[in-house]
């Protein structure tokens, strides 16, 4: 299980590399559009805050691949990021788009479920 864990949690920490390219460099771009259902205009409009969310869950990912680089003695920096993802997830998906629930925050909980069962 801990090898499941750790794999889950490396995924997760992709994941949020991916979003934060999305939101910090493609939000404008066909892509970007596309990955947000967003109108050209709405696009433009709300780029700078796209960016900010970006860097946002760039800490996320950096958090994630922090405690996979201390191995088991890191899963306490590991259980905090994946309870900020969780957190973040729900909100986004109580907020925005409910797909959030499913990209963000069940990935979350499911690594959350493997930690559980490895101890």
């Amino acid at each position: 299980m801990r090898t499941a864990f750790d794999i889950v949690v490396g995924l997760i920490a992709l994941l949020h590399v991916y979003i934060l390219v999305l939101e910090m460099f493609l939000w404008n771009t066909p892509r970007g559009r596309k990955a947000f259902g967003l109108t050209p205009e709405f696009a433009a409009a709300t780029r700078t805050l796209a960016a900010n969310q970006g860097l946002y869950n760039g800490f996320l990912a950096a958090g994630l691949f922090w405690g996979l680089s201390q191995g088991a003695a890191g899963d306490g920096v590991k259980l905090f990021f994946l309870g900020c993802v969780l957190v973040a997830g729900l909100y986004g998906a109580a907020t925005a788009s409910r797909r959030i629930l499913f990209v963000q925050a069940l990935p979350a909980a499911v690594a959350l479920a493997l930690w559980a069962l490895a101890r």
